[in-house]
């Protein structure tokens, strides 16, 4: 029986009433709109990277979306416009966006997930988010029951949030189109830490392929390559990065990291806080473990149950609010949980 723990990069998650594995753009909409009509419960998975299953899974039909295919038009002053199924992979899609010389989405390189999920979040590294070069998302919309396709304006693009997330459920991604710029040249490098492994000033450009390698190294150092045959089976980053007043940020610790934001607020690492809070990498509880790597990943050590990667990540946040008075808030969404 396939459950929740074989789609998610977590592994963990219990049985779904129903599972289909929608191909094409067809089948997903007409799966979707039969359990609409039937009003049944609906769970739509993707890669499965930023979902943690209750352990008695889904009562409900899941609907992984499997859509593949994109096209493409690239001008050598305009750049390339790409408009991309759902289902593809995240990191197959940027490997193919340097392949054929387009710029900006180098720095995303290693997220994982599929292309329909990255405006949901609106994944972001390094300083660089998808929103900064999606022209618009080709949507199924469950409430009007119609197609229908927003504008980048239209998408409520913000960190780690869109109009995709905050509007839970209503909108079905089919496809998105990006605005890339052509060329081998990467966007300006804003971290220090990418900017000293690449032995490069902040605010350089290297080679989009020299950029997405150190990339895909930094983030494999950190622990934050999916990979299932090494049993590196974590979200990613589990919690969001906090952003709060400048008083708040100004109480903290002087060698706590603050990046400043365009309306005066504060961004903290929650790495940071973590770490500065007691917890320690290789921390255990049950079968969840912060991994050796980096404090930011919650993983399944092996045999851990969707409860145990729950109380851990409660834990961390205790520990962080009663050491910071800082809220963190999970990146991860929670289903039946």
């Amino acid at each position: 029986m396939t459950t929740l723990a074989d789609l998610t990069t977590l592994h963990v998650g219990g049985p779904a009433d129903a599972i289909i594995y929608a191909t094409t753009e067809a089948q997903l909409i007409a799966a979707v709109q039969e359990c609409d009509r039937s009003q049944t419960p609906l769970l739509i998975v993707g890669g499965g990277s930023n979902i943690l299953v209750g352990d008695a899974g889904f009562a409900g039909t899941v609907i992984v979306v499997a859509t593949q295919g994109n096209s493409y038009e690239i001008d050598a002053c305009s750049g390339g416009m790409l408009q991309v199924a759902a289902g593809v992979n995240w990191d197959e899609f940027v490997a193919f966006t340097i392949e054929k010389k387009l710029a900006n989405l180098e720095s995303l390189s290693g997220i994982p997930g599929t292309v329909g999920a990255a405006p949901i979040q609106n994944i972001g590294a390094y300083g660089h988010e998808v929103g900064e070069v999606i022209a618009r998302v080709r949507t199924y919309d469950r409430k009007e029951g119609a197609i229908r396709t927003l504008m980048a304006s239209e998408c409520g693009f913000g960190y780690r949030s869109s109009r995709f997330k905050e509007e839970a459920d209503r909108f079905v991604i089919l496809d998105v189109t990006f605005q890339l710029r052509r060329g081998e040249a990467s966007l300006p490098i804003e971290y220090g830490e990418l900017a000293q492994a690449l032995h490069v000033e902040v605010g350089a450009r290297v080679d989009t392929t020299q950029l997405r390698e150190q990339v895909l190294e930094i983030r494999r150092a950190k622990g934050m390559l999916y990979s299932s045959s090494e049993q590196n089976w974590s979200a990613g980053s589990f919690f969001t990065n906090p952003i709060v007043d400048a008083k708040v940020a100004a109480e903290l610790p002087e060698g706590a990291p603050r990046f400043i934001q365009p309306d005066g607020r504060v961004k903290l690492s929650a790495a940071w806080l973590i770490a500065n809070s007691g917890i320690e990498k290789g921390y255990r509880h049950g079968g969840a473990k912060v991994s050796e790597k980096h404090v930011l990943a919650l993983m399944n050590a092996g045999d851990a149950t969707a409860l145990d990667i729950l109380e851990l990540s409660q834990h961390l946040q205790r520990e962080v609010k009663t050491h910071f008075g800082i809220e963190l808030t999970p990146e991860v969404r929670f289903i039946n949980i």
